[in-house]
C-alpha cells in the first residue's frame, strides 16, 4: 500500500435552501476564485460480499473533473485518508495495478460494481493573501443509485452536500495549524445552514449506511 497522497476534509449536509457562505476572513482566506460547475461520474466496485467497504476502503472509476481515472481510497488516518490514483484505461474492467494493491484483501475474487454515484459539483478555490490555495469548497447535488442485487438494487438516493479540502497552501505546518483553518471556515457554513454528515462517505449514503 505504498504512494498516493492524504487527503483532509470535512463533509457536511446541506438543504436546498442552504447558500454558501463568503468565506473571505475565514482563518487564513484572503480571497477565492469565480466558482467552476462540472459533472462527475463515478462507479464503486467492491467484492459482492462488500469486503472492502466492510474494511472501510472505497475503490472507484471516475469521469469529469480534474482527476478522473480509478481511485482507491484507504481507512480513514489519525488525520485525512490516503488516496491512490490510477490512469483511467480503455474499458470498466478493474485494472491490473487496481487489483495488485487490493489481492491482500481479496485475492481473486471478482469486483463488481455496487453503486453509481453522479455529482454536479460547483468548487470555488479560496487563497491566503500571498495567492496560495488553501482550500477548495465543493458545493455538491449528488444523485446515487445502488447497484448491488437484492432487494435495494435500483434504489436512487439524491442529496447535497458541502465539503471542505485542504489544497496545498492549507496543507503545510502543523495539525493544529490545519485544524484551525478547517474550523474558521466551519463557522461560517454553519452558520449558513451546514449540518454534522449523515453518513462517513458518498457511497456509504448510497448504499444507505
Amino acid at each position: 500500500m505504498g504512494g498516493g497522497e492524504v487527503e483532509i476534509e470535512r463533509k457536511y449536509d446541506v438543504d436546498a435552501a442552504a447558500r454558501v457562505p463568503s468565506l473571505i476572513g475565514a482563518g487564513r482566506v484572503a480571497s477565492a476564485d469565480e466558482a467552476d460547475a462540472f459533472d462527475l461520474d463515478a462507479t464503486y466496485y467492491d467484492t459482492a460480499e462488500m469486503r472492502l467497504s466492510s474494511l472501510r476502503i472505497a475503490v472507484r472509476r471516475r469521469l469529469g473533473g480534474h482527476d478522473a481515472g480509478w481511485h482507491i481510497k484507504w481507512p480513514p488516518l489519525d488525520e485525512g485518508r490516503r488516496e491512490q490514483q490510477f490512469e483511467l484505461g480503455d474499458d470498466e474492467g478493474v485494472p491490473d495495478d487496481v487489483r495488485a494493491e487490493l489481492v491482500g484483501l481479496v485475492g481473486d475474487v471478482p469486483l463488481v460494481p455496487v453503486a453509481r454515484i453522479r455529482n454536479h459539483r460547483v468548487a470555488t478555490v479560496l487563497r491566503d493573501a500571498a495567492g496560495e490555495p488553501v482550500a477548495e469548497l465543493a458545493d455538491d447535488h449528488v444523485v446515487a443509485t445502488d447497484l448491488r442485487e437484492g432487494a435495494t438494487s435500483g434504489t436512487e438516493r439524491r442529496w447535497q452536500e458541502w465539503e471542505v479540502e485542504l489544497l496545498p497552501g492549507g496543507s503545510v505546518g502543523e495539525a493544529s495549524d490545519r485544524a484551525a483553518l478547517l474550523d474558521a471556515i466551519e463557522e461560517r457554513l454553519v452558520a449558513s445552514g451546514a449540518q454534522p454528515p449523515s453518513a462517513g462517505s458518498k457511497l456509504a449514503r448510497a448504499l444507505g449506511v
